[in-house]
């Protein structure tokens, strides 16, 4: 019998006024994961600066290593509460900067993302964060991706709002990392009837935004939105949601039409447009968080579509917001 996998190594930095609800709702998954699997998937560890007992808001906490200690991870999702923006901890600022610089995938549960973002670890990524301190990111820094979405899972960052979507966003990583059905186990383990997707914002329903009635082409389009930067193929999308491909084609077909990959390309050029548009990230980090494996092919692909290259675009619409302000 071929020995078993190491386990996915996660690491949780704890940070002052943080919600146990949040931590809890990403840990616990973990363990039902470990537990219906029979092995250890996972391996949670606990960080903060000091060490030792780390009381959350509520006075729980959980029994941490100090942030000088960190030991080799897969992964590590800074926890906070209060109002992250005041955050100024010298001693988690060195300790995230030395992760970066092993290249260990980062991202954040409720305000962590705020943060990463403020020590310039979301620059070219998609994320979201709890929607209190939203408006207040997005003001001090108006180039950063955020999305209101329960969380976002870019390439080597997730991030998510905070308390239940915790779950839903290792829910998601368990998929990723096993499979959907498993997950959907883990989910139910908790009376979570099943995960929600990563699109389905904080606030109001993805599928009325978008007019999608068909429960299979609701999911679809949710992982869609859940993986622009890393697009996944047919069979991927249904083996997670459950169907075939060639089923899920057909309502693509019948119920939008238009067939799943142009569907799904069309959703990524029109997060690209809107980046073009609002922002001053260079075309080719737009081209990569819009899952475009080059700048000329982006361009290429942008101009069939819209009938101009991406940066013409933009130059039009400054042209036109200028003389808008002048007259």
């Amino acid at each position: 019998m071929a020995p078993a996998p190491n386990p996915f190594r996660i690491g949780f930095v704890l940070t002052p006024d943080y919600s146990l609800m949040s931590l809890t709702a990403a840990v616990e998954p973990l363990r039902a994961a470990n537990h219906l699997a029979g092995r250890e998937l996972y391996r949670p560890s606990y960080y903060s600066i000091a060490g030792g007992f780390a009381a959350s808001t509520s006075g729980g906490g959980f029994q941490t290593a100090p942030m000088d200690e960190v030991g080799a991870l897969d992964l590590a999702l800074v926890v906070a509460g209060g109002n992250p923006m005041l955050s100024r901890d010298t001693g988690v600022a060195r300790g995230l900067r030395a992760l970066s610089v092993r290249k260990v995938p980062l991202g954040g549960i409720s305000g962590g993302a705020a943060i990463l973002a403020r020590l310039g670890m979301m620059e070219g990524r998609r994320f979201t964060l709890h929607w209190a301190h939203i408006d207040a990111l997005a003001e001090l820094m108006p180039d950063l991706l955020i999305e209101r979405a329960l969380y976002v899972m870019d390439r080597d960052r997730l991030t998510c709002a905070g308390g239940i979507a915790a779950l839903d966003m290792m829910c998601a990583l368990i998929a990723r990392d096993h499979d959907a059905s498993f997950a959907r186990q883990v989910a139910e383990w908790f009376i979570h009837k099943s995960p929600r997707m990563a699109d389905e914002p904080q606030l109001s329903p993805t599928a009325e935004r978008l007019e999608i009635r068909h429960p299979a082409l609701i999911q679809a389009v949710e992982l869609m939105f859940g993986h622009l930067a890393d697009p996944l193929s047919p069979d991927q999308i249904a083996g997670q949601i459950g169907c075939s491909a060639r089923q899920l084609q057909r309502l693509f077909q019948a119920e939008l039409g238009a067939s799943m990959m142009d569907y799904y390309r069309d959703l990524r050029l029109g997060k690209a447009r809107e980046l073009v548009g609002q922002s001053s990230l260079a075309m080719l980090d737009i081209a990569l968080v819009t899952g475009f494996t080059s700048a000329a092919h982006f361009s290429r692909v942008y101009s069939a579509r819209f009938g101009l290259p991406p940066m013409r675009e933009r130059q039009a619409l400054r042209h036109r917001r200028g003389r808008d302000q002048s007259g």
